[in-house]
């Protein structure tokens, strides 16, 4: 199918595989009260009491969680030393921070905040069902014998290109359920190999993502003890991941950071499919309202967000459907069709997306981890892009002076939120390390 993009300022940049800015024209004001959005704020505060209620379990089965009390987070930090070699030094860039999702515990990227809530939360509902655990009962029955018995039965399944596949496979094997990951072309050998020595079953596909996606859910539909993780359509990985909005606006807050009119906060998400950066900008819409600006980052030849929300079509549209490869460094966000879900419900609360090349991935990995000692993959990097285009880009610009930002740059807060990198073994960082230098040198 061949999709001809709308008269838009950035169609000529994307269909030419160039780095750019797309603004939102659906954003609306208070889109978070929208009536028509399948979603409710409500449901944020929700996920957040169920990781409370589930962290003594999580404390139970991951050591690594005492010190946290079974909570899953990662740090603030203020970029220092990385926005000097970004060249965001001036005061017009306010403070820039990044939040390290690539140091998650449990599944070393964004990834446990949606895969692992996931899997709890249908281990609870079953032992649940079975009467194992009862309404305000003690959660971590879910890690006894009995509840391990009656998991043991059951397969959970999920389609990845690598990092959901090892949060749901930890989650999964750490309560003893067999669990199964469908990988598509793109994934990383190391990522395949780590599952395969927890005891995940994995199947690859010589197809991307999305033929993978498509596999586990037939497979998951033919077979009734099996549980379907699905990454393109589930409400709890998207909750999963909109709990940390309240993260942040905590360490915000110990930081001295307000958020408000005058204060602009601005998120920058390397989005896949959409369900991690859709999850947190939801939360962070939920709590900072119009004062949160919310930015996708994707890669040059696989913007599945920005084609299909540039689209504007009610309908599927792939980065196929306008000529692109999907063919990226960025094995995460190496997607071709976004999700129609998360589609809808970021129509009125997303800013924009803005693309990345494949080279800028390895030159920024290099500088964080080089002038900070954050350690990244290459699709982690994404957001560093993001300072620039608001502040720099004519049509940055142009977003600020429409939403009257202009001239509350230098009291803005910028969030790089990077999501993997932790478990990358380090042969392999090296060479992106190495890698990256090699373009720094060149330039």
């Amino acid at each position: 199918m061949s999709v001809q993009l709308p008269d838009d300022p950035a169609r000529e940049a994307v269909l030419a595989g160039r780095p750019t800015l797309w603004l939102n024209p659906g954003l609306q004001a208070n889109g978070i009260a929208d009536p028509a959005l399948p979603v409710r704020p409500a449901q944020v505060r929700d996920a957040q009491a169920n990781w409370q209620q589930l962290a003594p379990v999580l404390q139970h089965c991951f050591p690594e969680l005492a010190e946290s009390a079974g909570a899953i987070q990662s740090r603030l930090i203020e970029a220092h030393s990385l926005r000097h070699a970004l060249g965001y030094e001036g005061t017009e860039y306010g403070r820039v921070f990044v939040k390290a999702d690539g140091d998650l515990p449990v599944a070393g990227s964004i990834k446990a905040r949606g895969g692992v809530y996931e899997v709890f939360m249908h281990a609870k509902g079953m032992a649940e069902q079975r009467g194992l655990l009862t309404p305000g009962g003690d959660i971590t029955v879910l890690a006894g014998d009995q509840a391990r018995a009656l998991f043991a039965r059951h397969t959970i399944a999920v389609g990845s290109t690598g990092n959901l596949g090892l949060s749901v496979g930890i989650a999964a094997r750490a309560l003893g359920f067999r669990a199964v990951v469908h990988m598509s072309a793109d994934a990383k050998p190391w990522k395949v190999e780590r599952l395969a020595r927890l005891g995940v079953e994995v199947v690859r596909h010589p197809a991307d993502y999305t033929t993978a996606v498509e596999q586990a859910r037939l497979a998951a539909e033919a077979d009734p003890s099996m549980y379907f993780v699905d990454d393109e359509r589930s409400e709890l990985l998207f909750f999963g991941y909109s709990a940390a909005a309240g993260e942040l606006a905590t360490q915000l807050e110990r930081a001295g950071i307000t958020v408000d009119e005058g204060h602009p906060l601005f998120i920058y998400l390397p989005c896949g499919i959409g369900g991690a950066p859709g999850g947190v900008a939801y939360g962070l819409k939920a709590v900072f309202g119009d004062a949160a600006h919310a930015f996708f980052v994707e890669p040059v030849q696989s913007p599945c967000a920005l084609v299909h929300m540039m689209s504007g079509s009610k309908e599927p549209v792939s980065v196929y459907d306008v000529g692109l490869s999907n063919r990226t460094e960025a094995d995460g966000m190496a997607v071709a069709r976004m999700s129609a879900f998360v589609a809808e419900v970021m129509r009125p609360l997303l800013s924009g997306v803005f693309t990345v090349a494949d080279d800028d991935l390895l030159r920024w990995l290099w500088m964080a981890g080089k002038t900070q000692s954050i350690r990244l993959e290459p699709s982690a990097a994404a957001g560093f892009a993001g300072p620039r285009f608001i502040v720099d880009s004519p049509r940055g610009q142009a977003c600020l002076k429409a939403h009257g930002l202009a001239d509350k740059m230098a009291q803005a807060t910028h969030v790089v939120w990077t999501t993997g990198g932790a478990f990358v073994p380090e042969a392999q960082y090296q060479q992106f390390l190495k890698r990256g230098g090699a373009l720094i040198e060149s330039a």
